[in-house]
């Protein structure tokens, strides 16, 4: 294991003394250099070590295999359609209910899975941010909102759905296999993120949250190990949820 070393490091600091007179502010400051050097200092190296040793144990752990890796893109990838299945499957497990479509967002996705065995490191990698899985009760025409909105930032990782669009509007929408009917309610599974307004989906904002606290990326982690523990591998496919009307 490489020796470890500069992982506490001098920061440039200023001393600030204020002196406040007729609303003018004195101030006065002190400059601290920070050179290249790299010195070891055996004492830090020696109680870091172990933190650092298992940390590396639990990152390279295997939880999975891909036979042909998974990748992004839009409107639809194989990586994101695993991500989209994941979530709400997961929700259905952790709420105890039916969720009809899960979808998260594209950003959040920063690389693509590679064919062999999948870390616990590799999902952090891909999945850098802490978003929550939370779930959400709307209406049908709250769901043709986003569905419209999607279509206009051309498609997100989603589940339960397939739909077309055309001149940046949803159409051809089908729920679970079924006709979309805006006179119905649907409980969808995303962020937190998304949940409160972000990537566009302000809409989404004053609708009632249910959050326990899971991460996604954690969700993922265990998701993978459940597949792996029934003998899957860790393979999706493309099945036409998002594509553009001619």
């Amino acid at each position: 294991m490489p020796k470890l070393t500069a992982i506490f490091f001098c920061v440039a600091l200023s001393l600030f003394s204020y002196k406040v007179k007729s609303q003018n502010i004195k101030v006065s400051y002190r400059h601290y250099s920070v050179s290249n050097e790299n010195k070891t200092d055996a004492t830090l190296d020696s109680m870091l070590k172990p933190y650092a040793e298992n940390m590396y144990k639990v990152m390279n752990t295997v939880i999975g295999f891909s036979t042909k890796g998974l990748f992004k893109k839009l409107p639809e990838s194989t990586l994101g359609n695993f991500f989209a299945d994941c979530i709400k499957n997961v929700a259905e497990q952790q709420y105890e209910q039916k969720i009809d479509i899960g979808f998260i967002n594209y950003g959040s996705i920063r690389k693509n899975i590679f064919k062999g065995d999948i870390t616990i490191g590799n999902i952090y990698e891909v999945l850098p941010y802490d978003n929550f899985i939370v779930i959400q009760n709307i209406d049908g025409i709250m769901l043709k909102n986003i569905l419209n909105h999607i279509a206009e930032i051309g498609g997100v990782p989603i589940s339960g759905i397939t739909m077309q669009i055309k001149n940046k509007q949803a159409t051809n929408i089908l729920i679970n296999n079924l006709p979309f009917n805006e006179n119905d309610n649907y409980t969808i599974a995303t962020y937190d993120f998304i949940a409160n307004g972000g990537n566009g989906f302000e809409m989404l904002k004053n609708i009632p949250i249910k959050n326990k606290s899971y991460l996604f990326r954690e969700a993922v982690i265990d998701y993978i190990k459940q597949l792996s523990k029934q003998g899957r591998t860790i393979d999706w496919k493309i099945e036409n949820r998002i594509t553009f009307s001619n």
